[in-house]
């Protein structure tokens, strides 16, 4: 008998064992290919923590892999002697998220560690202050972001209020693999841990101090009360965690006109209505659109179920809707983060601003002609939040805005992973400041582009699920790596960056030099119009993400090269 089937008897024949697990093993009774699935390997925790689809198994979410997960976190933790620090724990709405979150809980009282739970639902970007705010040594939030219902997820987060940096993951990692998931990992009653005090129920109390630094981000605050008769915003939660706190900030922030979507204002696991519950994706604003169209609204807003991505929709001069992307958004908030700034007469000592190494080069554009110092990290928000911390540790710079092109922003320090609170009342002020030139978001986006140059990205992923799934992206990037395409779009490539061995490659000269970041199984080309392929396997699903970043002096010319880069990668595929 294989392994992965003495594994499922194992937990089949285990007594006690949890109502839904229990019906997820007879359901995969008679099928073989589940049983390897789920039980022939662990759930890897990396830095992004654990996410996977929820049922029974080594492979899964489910009670036991998140109890094993938090064991490793308690006796990483208790290794280090912090354990009377704390940590705070937060979930959002999916099913089984408030659930895994206890267990969190119960499994670091067990060991010692101090366990600090919020009383209700709350969005990610609430535990990055949290666990600062509390001065705990770490932070677990219960969430799979924007992902199908079928998923959940676990976020480790450290100190700083960032995800775990590699070291503690792969520690934890560690201590996960030298843990049996049923006999080394310690629980202890809820109930009777709170009446102990090994954990502590998180009120109110935290929201507000928390939405006091979000409206600190502010640069023209007093804008919404000079267009607060004509500023109309329609607002979704998708049936998540933004629910409240979104409402909340534009309310004290003084907008009078905020119109929420009724059918998507509940939480709700199941997500009815939106099965891919991802701000990027127009389909998820179609409710929002008939609201809109009914108030006269020119720009819709929606929040990921765990509140931290946040994508809009604006009309345009024709009167229909758009979406606007994460790297137009981004883009359009940094220039007017610049401009009002500069206007307002706030001089700032070293202005800088993160993105990602797979979000627009219009960021660039902007940040050279502004005087202001743009960073390129690795994927993933801890490495915006790693830049944050390495300038505050120097005692000097001015934080501007980071942001990634998968819907993520932060301003302000007071947290370190994305905010989609924040952002939402940055995008108002900013629809604010354009309502006052007579400008629509719309009409600022073709402004921006007439000043910078048409700068247009696309994303194309390549879903690679089943058992050999990890294989086959690995086989690809290798192909990548042994057969480079030497043209992008008909334009000769000129640079190679293999974050993985972590060298540029000129491909004129063969000259290299160090690409200044960790090493990530990331590849990227550049051609001689500076157009942009990157190719990388995704770290929280089983897909491969490819990325093109292209620019034009016209949009046409834009679009021409963005096609003719697709093209080429089409024959790699």
């Amino acid at each position: 008998m294989g392994d992965y089937l003495k594994e499922y008897t194992r937990w089949k024949e285990k007594e006690g064992l949890d109502a839904d697990v229990k019906e997820a093993l007879l359901k995969m009774e008679s099928n073989d290919d589940e049983k390897k699935m789920w039980f022939s390997s662990d759930i890897s925790f990396g830095t992004a923590g654990l996410r996977g689809i929820m049922t029974a198994g080594t492979n899964a979410m489910n009670v036991y892999t998140v109890g094993r997960a938090t064991q490793g976190m308690a006796d990483l933790i208790n290794s280090i002697g912090k354990a009377d620090r704390g940590v705070a724990i937060s979930y959002d709405c999916r099913n089984n998220s408030e659930r895994f979150a206890k267990v969190s809980a119960e499994v670091l009282a067990a060991n010692g560690v101090k366990a600090y739970i919020f009383e209700s639902l709350r969005p990610t970007p609430v535990l990055s202050f949290a666990l600062r705010e509390l001065n705990c040594i770490a932070g677990i939030n219960i969430t799979a972001s924007h992902n199908p219902s079928k998923y959940n997820g676990y976020k480790a987060y450290w100190e700083d209020g960032a995800q775990l940096a590699s070291e503690e993951a792969k520690i934890v990692a560690e201590y996960m693999s030298k843990t049996d998931i049923f006999d080394d990992v310690k629980r202890i009653d809820f109930d009777t841990a709170v009446k102990n005090g090994k954990i502590v129920i998180i009120g109110k109390e935290i929201d507000e101090k928390y939405l006091e630094k979000v409206k600190e981000q502010a640069i023209y605050p007093e804008l919404f009360g000079k267009v607060a008769d004509s500023l109309k915003i329609v607002y979704t939660p998708l049936h998540g965690t933004g629910r409240v706190l979104v409402p909340e900030v534009l309310k004290q922030c003084g907008l009078k006109h905020l119109y929420t979507v009724d059918s998507q204002m509940e939480p709700n696991g199941n997500f009815p209505g939106t099965p891919n519950p991802n701000p990027e994706f127009p389909e998820v604003f179609e409710e929002g659109i008939k609201l809109a169209e009914d108030v006269k609204s020119d720009l819709i807003i929606a929040t990921d179920p765990d509140a931290d991505r946040v994508g809009i929709m604006v009309r345009k001069k024709d009167g229909t809707f758009t979406t606007l992307t994460g790297n137009q958004v981004g883009s359009l908030l940094l220039d007017y983060i610049i401009t009002a700034y500069r206007e307002k007469g706030i001089k700032l000592e070293n202005p800088y601003a993160v993105k990602t190494i797979v979000s627009t080069e219009l960021a660039t554009k902007i940040c050279k002609e502004n005087g202001v110092k743009i960073h390129n990290v690795l994927t993933g928000f801890k490495f915006i939040g790693e830049v944050i911390k390495n300038y505050e540790a120097k005692g000097y710079g001015d934080f501007m805005l980071g942001f990634e092109e998968s819907y993520g922003y932060l301003k302000g320090t007071y947290a370190r992973d994305k905010d989609a609170v924040v952002a939402t009342m940055l995008i108002c002020e900013m629809a604010a400041y354009y309502m006052q030139k007579n400008m629509t978001l719309y009409g600022a986006l073709v402004a921006l582009y007439e000043k910078y140059g048409y700068y247009f990205e696309g994303v194309k992923s390549i879903h690679m699920e089943g058992l050999d799934g990890k294989e086959k992206m690995n086989a690809f990037m290798e192909n990548l790596r042994t057969n480079p395409p030497k043209e992008l779009g008909g334009v000769k490539v000129i640079s190679v960056r293999d974050y993985r061995s972590g060298v540029i490659t000129d491909v004129e000269t063969g000259k290299t030099e160090p690409t200044g970041l960790p090493s990530s199984n990331v590849l990227y080309f550049v051609n001689e119009n500076e157009d942009v392929v990157i190719v990388r396997p995704s770290g929280t699903e089983p897909k491969l993400k490819l990325y093109f970043l292209v620019n034009g002096e016209t949009e046409e010319k834009a679009n021409m090269a963005l096609a003719a880069c697709k093209e080429t990668m089409q024959s790699y595929l």
